[in-house]
């Protein structure tokens, strides 16, 4: 049986075979009938048939001859053609019973023969031409067409001209009601050949598409053949590679995954596998390509982690005593796993408590144990000196005794190694700026600005003013911030209906200019259309108005018929003769509006008397510390994000909009200039900043001026690294080989303030590249239940990296509870009341007490001042060690017991409202979308100091947002100062209050606390979950913008 679909592409192929045109095929080469009878004879056919095959070679209408020798060609197309040896199937079928193992070498022989003498046959070539009556009825012409070897010949009276196949674009044939059309497209030159057969017509359409087919294929199989080579050459040298990369280094990395899957592309031999016209090809291959074929599917990266999962089984059980022992205790699977895995950047994402140093320190011992890596050729990076000296302490400690090498092992602050790098590449070690710390940095930058005051005046003049006036935060725009309605307070006491106007008001304050606010209009306009006229300022010194519109840059107005109100109030004064001034809120916020006023005031006679320190009524000018404490926490952020001045610009003009970009362009003005200083400062005493030594270290790393000797780079709490320690870390180890090993944990990331930018971790591949990451997520520190819930909380914010956190500790009740007491003044009580239970309880032995140590209880506060709730306390410590840290620096820290007072809503409150100056958003890192996302994560480190139990202290009717979202979402114990349990169902509605029992004449319920505020009632018969009154939304008259009377 023929092979399914060879008919499609060999049986209509047609060369040297004029069959079907009552043609003898006489003139074949004697050569091929020799062979053919040979072949037959030897099959065990009869001798009569065998010599009648050889009968002149003239074959004459001998059917079986004529089946035997087509049965040849098309077996040798075959073979020639797809390069698949079927020969036998064709052979077999016209001519039965003949042995596939004898026919191989006549078909291939009979093929190249045939081929070979194919200009030799007597009319063997395919012609076609038009009929004598086409030409005599059509005036189709004399022409001819042929098809040979690919090649398309056109005769047109006796002019012939030849095309290859695969050069013709398209044949078209136009049937008729007797003859037919074939077009033929070369490029731009058709040919149109008419008067021939419809029959014809169609047969040479058919030889056409198969000639093109047929050399379509053998063009394919020479490409497959071609890249089958190529791709098995690939797979030897692949295959040798892993074999040496596994046996030296072990791990297979990214870089090697990322090189040979690159290599495996050049190759371009995957399309062809997937070609179907090249099936039987592919199916006929052997040996080392059909291996290939049978490998190439799988990916690169299937192969390498198949084998890093062998190499990690491999390496837990051979490096098992080094694992058992490197350590106090015995590393965990995941903490192994970590440490084997070599790959050239990793990620390790590690949970509160779950041993990341000792972690960091078994991986420096696993790569001296396993010869991967020397030790001089190993560095640690820290955030602080406290942090680099406890790494390397640890290393020594613990690697040492295991016979390695640690004391060559590095460990650095980024600060210090930023220092030796600068140092390496320049051939001079900078200095740090003596200035720098202490309090001192600030009196530099005081100086600095004292100095631009008594030389430059335009700075002086827009410093005073910025201090005086614009230091304050402002509204985004006008009527927009609550309590807008009541109006925006000004230096001179006097409210104003907005932003833009208080700016004015403010300014006009700040230069000794004497102005009435909306006084009645000297000239009365009311009618019954028109209330009286009140003019936004009035300058009683010079008898002239001022009226600032708010029409922005573009001429857009607040709200329909506001431009008609302008021009019937100009009409107004250019009829009575009375002075306008004007300004408009595009003009302001773009910078002119002050100095255009500025100019007409004094063209009338104005002297302005700008004084910063006039005494104000309403709002206070801004303290000078304060504003230069803004200043360098600026300077610091665009330093260290290498934030140009023209970049600042930029940023200005995408995040800052109405009265916030026009203080914020002031600021940036200033800050340009201070800047300059500052560096100049530095320059001049051959110092640099802190900020210096991260960016230039970063730089030289990045230019090439000093080749970094680390081939191992370990980066210690990464989730309070800066774009700063980002890019230096990125720089050392991007030379190919190198390795980064990250380990932090970005629901701990806290010190934004500081230049820390969470997106670091959470986008590690955006920075680094393709990366391995792993978890720990394990801790040895709380038990399950202060793990559950400081998850819950924490994840909260989608953004975060997802972990499970477990643990095997001992669990102690509560492990978290809420403590609400009646006021701020009797928190210190409370908590010393539940201190001295704690104290006596361990006294009787009902609380059990650390081997060898006094319990520890560590109360942490939000704020530095927080500390007076420890007060009192002195007399319990013979069994407690009781102290006190700020939330921020208690992280790396634990205790026995944590008590976390000032859990409250407001200004000093948990999450803190204290806003930052908005013109620092400008140099920080981009803020993040999910509300109070970094004091969340605070709140979580606070959570996880604890060994045992967390004590929150809230006062009530003030709780903090946090302790709603506990009892709601987690059902946290609530009770009051002596531990008695409180009811504790949050309101459906507003949640921000409790519901509490009340009664009716219905019955008892529960309402909202905070009625009248909020009306939601709960039923307490059996259900209290259920509401009974659908919520309703308390109302707010909106605000409306003032609209002036006429």
């Amino acid at each position: 049986m023929k092979q399914p679909g060879v008919d499609h592409y060999f049986f209509h192929y047609r060369v040297a075979i004029c069959r079907g045109r009552g043609r003898d095929a006489v003139g074949w080469h004697p050569a091929v009938c020799c062979l053919m009878a040979a072949r037959w004879r030897r099959a065990g056919n009869s001798t009569q048939r065998s010599e009648t095959l050889l009968d002149g070679a003239g074959l004459h209408s001998c059917r079986g001859r004529g089946r035997v020798l087509r049965a040849a060609i098309r077996a040798g197309r075959l073979r020639r053609f797809s390069g698949v040896d079927l020969g036998h199937e064709f052979f077999s079928q016209d001519v039965p019973h003949v042995h596939n193992s004898d026919i191989t070498d006549c078909l291939y022989h009979a093929h190249d023969q045939t081929t070979a003498q194919i200009p030799m046959i007597k009319h063997a070539l395919p012609t076609w031409q038009p009929s004598a009556w086409a030409k005599t009825l059509t005036g189709s012409g004399d022409w001819q067409l042929a098809l040979h070897d690919d090649i398309v010949t056109v005769t047109i009276d006796g002019a012939a001209i030849a095309t290859a196949v695969e050069d013709v674009a398209t044949v078209a044939v136009t049937g008729g009601l007797f003859w037919s059309q074939i077009e033929l497209q070369v490029g731009e030159r058709v040919s149109r050949l008419r008067g021939i057969r419809s029959k014809e017509a169609a047969a040479f359409e058919h030889a056409f598409t198969t000639s093109r087919q047929s050399l379509q294929l053998r063009q394919l199989t020479t490409e497959f053949d071609t890249a089958a080579r190529q791709a098995t050459l690939w797979l030897n040298s692949f295959t040798t590679a892993l074999t040496e990369h596994r046996q030296t280094k072990g791990w297979i990395t990214t870089e090697f995954d990322t090189d040979w899957a690159a290599r495996k592309a050049a190759v371009g031999f995957s399309h062809l596998l997937d070609n179907k016209t090249l099936h039987y090809h592919i199916a006929a291959q052997t040996g080392n390509v059909a291996d290939t074929i049978a490998h190439w599917s799988e990916d690169v990266q299937d192969v390498t982690a198949r084998e890093n999962l062998n190499h990690l089984e491999r390496e837990t059980d051979e490096c098992r005593e080094f694992f058992d022992n490197v350590e106090s205790s015995p590393l965990t699977p995941e903490q192994t796993r970590a440490v084997i895995c070599f790959d050239n950047r990793m990620l390790v994402v590690a949970s509160a408590g779950s041993g990341k140093t000792s972690t960091m320190v078994a991986k420096a011992g696993y790569a001296l144990h396993r010869n991967l890596i020397s030790a001089d050729k190993i560095l640690m990076l820290a955030f602080n000196s406290a942090a680099a000296k406890q790494l390397q302490q640890r290393t020594r400690d613990r690697l040492t005794p295991l016979g390695l090498d640690a004391d060559k092992v590095v460990a650095r602050t980024f600060h210090a190694f930023g220092l030796e790098v600068i140092g390496q590449a320049t051939g001079k070690k900078p200095s740090l700026a003596p200035w720098l710390e202490g309090g001192k940095d600030i009196e530099q930058l005081g100086l600095i600005v004292d100095r631009l005051r008594a030389t430059d005046v335009m700075f002086r003049s827009e410093w005073d003013f910025f201090r005086a006036v614009l230091a304050r935060d402002y509204p985004d725009d006008d009527g927009e911030k609550a309590g807008a309605s009541e109006g925006f307070q000004t230096l001179q006491g006097v409210p104003v209906r907005s932003p833009a106007e208080r700016i004015i008001a403010d300014w006009l304050f700040f230069n000794g200019v004497d102005y009435i606010y909306e006084t009645r209009y000297e000239i009365e306009t009311a009618d019954a259309e028109h209330g009286h006229y009140r003019p936004d300022f009035y300058y009683p010194d010079i008898n002239a108005y001022h009226e600032h519109w708010a029409i922005d840059a573009d001429g857009s107005s607040p709200f329909e018929g506001y431009l008609d109100d302008v021009a019937w109030k100009r009409k107004l004064h250019r009829t009575n003769g009375t002075t306008l001034l004007e300004t408009t809120r595009g003009e302001l916020y773009g910078g002119t509006a002050l100095t255009a006023l500025a100019k007409q005031l004094t063209k009338r006679g104005i002297s302005l008397q700008p004084d910063p320190d006039r005494l104000a009524v309403g709002q206070k000018p801004v303290e000078n510390a304060l504003l230069l404490g803004t200043f360098r926490t600026f300077l610091i952020h665009a330093k260290s994000n290498c934030l140009t001045d023209e970049q600042l610009t930029a940023r200005l003009a995408e995040l800052a909009h109405g009265p916030v970009r026009y203080r914020d362009a002031s600021f940036l003005r200033l800050f340009a200039a201070i800047r300059r200083e500052w560096d100049g400062k530095l320059a001049a005493d051959d110092c640099i900043d802190f900020e210096d030594m991260l960016t230039l270290s970063a730089q030289h790393l990045e230019n090439g001026d000093w080749d970094s000797p680390y081939d191992l780079v370990m980066v210690d709490e990464f989730q309070d690294a800066s774009y700063a320690r980002a890019r230096l870390a990125r720089a050392l180890v991007a030379t190919p080989g190198r390795f980064l090993f990250a380990v932090g944990d970005d629901w701990q990331s806290i010190n934004r303030f500081a230049g820390a930018d969470v997106s670091v971790m959470t986008d590690f591949e955006t920075w680094f590249g393709p990366s391995e990451t792993m978890r720990l997520e394990r801790t040895f520190r709380f038990p399950q239940s202060i793990a559950d819930v400081s998850s819950a909380f924490v994840m909260q914010n989608p953004v975060q990296i997802a972990k499970s956190v477990v643990s095997s500790t001992a669990e102690y009740a509560p492990p978290v509870e809420i403590m609400t007491v009646e006021a701020d003044t009797v928190v210190a009580a409370a908590i010393r009341h539940r201190l001295t239970t704690l104290h006596a309880r361990v006294a009787s032995g009902a609380v059990p007490s650390a081997l060898g140590r006094k319990l520890s209880v560590l109360v942490l506060g939000r704020y530095r001042h927080q500390s007076s709730y420890l007060d009192g306390c002195k007399h319990l410590a013979d069994l407690l060690d009781i102290s006190f840290t700020t939330i921020h620096a208690s992280k790396g820290g634990e205790a026995d017991y944590i008590v976390m007072p000032g859990l409250v809503s407001g200004k000093w409150g948990f999450p803190s409202t204290i806003p930052n100056d908005p013109v620092l958003r400008l140099a920080m890192p981009a803020a993040e979308e999910f509300p109070k996302a970094e004091e969340r994560r605070l709140f979580y480190v606070a959570l996880t100091r604890a060994r045992r139990s967390v004590l929150l202290v809230t006062i009530d009717k003030r709780e903090s947002r946090f302790v709603m979202e506990l009892v709601r979402d987690q059902s946290v114990l609530r009770t009051n100062a002596i531990g008695e349990e409180l009811h504790s169902i949050v309101c459906p509605r507003c949640g921000r209050g409790f519901m509490l029992e009340r009664t009716s004449k219905r019955g008892p319920f529960l309402g909202c606390r905070r009625y009248p505020r909020c009306k939601a009632t709960l039923s307490i018969d059996g259900s209290p979950s259920v509401p009974v009154v659908k919520p309703v939304v308390g109302y707010r008259k909106p605000f409306t913008p003032y609209r002036r009377n006429r």
